[in-house]
């Protein structure tokens, strides 16, 4: 019971956190979109190729701005995906593999379909190298879409949605680790490994601090990474998985602690003035330590980057990315194998992964629907899958070289993960306003 009253804070949080960070990252694109086709657009490219790099004796690292905020900084947001996950498998709903069978099935049905949808489209060629787009669930903006509703709408599926977009960005990681990597350097990557071997060594030893994790996990796993041809956002999440997710002392024991240092405190004479004897002090710094041992450090550090990752990386990464100037002929571009592909992946084939893998387990009895969960309930959140706008872009600039492709991709990304909200919108709408009138008969 303690366990999912604590899963249940933790999801509100969390999607708390992603909903203000959806409106953010909303307004962000809104500003990219504007910035990019207005006269100081050559200035917008411009600064996205601007070299920014440092040198440390004879090593230099220099590369273009836009290769910074998606290689480096959204290693950060990989991290923080991976911390999400591991404390999903560790004690949340991933942790039950009756309650994990319905979010794990609908998010492996809402990679595979689009993937499949896209490819009946480009089958060959460059083109066939962007089935991994359509793939994607940008969880901030379905979860703020989905906010919308407020509490009208039960708490099951906003952990159901959650639950999905964590195992669609694993299944996104595994897609880039396996199929967008080429050239890798062996040696680099046994660096890598090496430094990844020695982040679990530091668990397994009792390391608790976060700048061993950050500056090996930085510092080595992911430089080691970014030289290997492997993906440095990988980096993220292999780092993740070494940071500890247990506590020091029991909870029993830091509440006896607590309450002897409390009683301590208490006995001592306060000083004159403001200021507090050093006894105090010391026992102030006692109780500091007690609480750390009784936190996990994958559980602060996660909290940590939550407003860091919602206000600062990824509206980064939509500034740099979502600034398309709009040319040419749109609906000959939306209609070219890659547009449909892209837009009918996302829209309707997440929705025919999501809805129908729900369907097809419940009806087999391997799942169940979560509490106070319809299936009009399911359709719209099937539709909010279909918002793939961050991964999306990301595997893009992945996928493809060619110019026309990349524009022809981004534009469809964008226009599909709109439609996407709309539909998903439209649904919870209908089903609350059903709702309202036959409470009222």
């Amino acid at each position: 019971m303690e366990n999912t009253t604590f899963f249940k804070n933790m999801v509100g949080s969390t999607a708390k956190g992603l909903n203000n960070g959806g409106v953010v990252l909303f307004i962000t694109v809104v500003i990219a979109m504007i910035w990019a086709n207005s006269p100081w657009k050559e200035f917008y490219q411009a600064l996205m190729k601007v070299e920014i790099g440092f040198t440390i004796g004879s090593f230099e690292l220099f590369e273009p701005l836009l290769l910074w905020v998606n290689d480096a900084l959204m290693a950060l947001f990989f991290l923080q995906v991976g911390l999400e996950l591991k404390r999903e498998i560790l004690g949340g709903k991933l942790s039950s593999p009756k309650s994990a069978i319905l979010p794990i099935g609908a998010a492996i049905g809402g990679m595979v379909i689009p993937a499949l949808v896209y490819y009946s489209f480009n089958g060959s060629g460059e083109a066939s190298q962007g089935w991994g787009i359509p793939m994607a669930t940008d969880i901030a903006f379905s979860l703020g879409v989905l906010a919308l509703f407020g509490k009208k709408l039960p708490t099951a599926l906003r952990v159901f949605l959650v639950t999905l977009a964590i195992v669609d960005d694993l299944g996104g990681v595994l897609v880039i680790a396996l199929f967008y990597t080429s050239g890798i350097s062996g040696m680099d990557l046994l660096h890598g490994l090496l430094f990844f071997g020695l982040l679990i060594i530091g668990n397994y030893a009792g390391v608790r601090s976060t700048w061993f994790y950050a500056i090996i996990g930085i510092g080595g796993v992911w430089l080691a990474f970014f030289f290997s041809g492997i993906h440095p956002t990988i980096a993220g999440i292999l780092t993740a998985m070494a940071i500890p997710g247990r506590v020091k002392i029991k909870e029993q024991t830091f509440l006896r602690r607590l309450d002897k240092l409390h009683k301590r405190f208490q006995k001592e004479k306060p000083v004159k003035g403001t200021l507090i004897s050093r006894k105090q002090l010391e026992i102030l710094e006692d109780i500091k330590t007690t609480s750390s041992e009784a936190e996990t450090p994958l559980q602060k550090i996660e909290k940590a980057l939550h407003p860091l990752v919602s206000f600062v990386i990824l509206p980064l990464f939509a500034l740099a990315n979502a600034g398309i100037h709009l040319h040419g002929d749109l609906l000959k571009v939306m209609t070219s194998p890659v547009g449909l592909g892209i837009g009918l992946g996302l829209v309707f084939g997440k929705f025919i992964g999501i809805a129908g893998f729900s369907r097809v387990l419940v009806a087999f009895r391997l799942a169940k629907l979560p509490e106070n969960v319809n299936w009009n309930m399911i359709y719209g959140t099937a539709f909010l899958g279909g918002i793939g706008f961050t991964m999306s872009l990301f595997i893009n600039e992945l996928a493809f070289t060619d110019e026309s492709m990349l524009f022809t991709a981004k534009v469809n990304i964008l226009f599909a993960s709109l439609l996407a909200g709309i539909f998903g919108a439209i649904l919870l709408y209908r089903h609350n306003k059903k709702s309202i009138v036959t409470k009222i008969r």
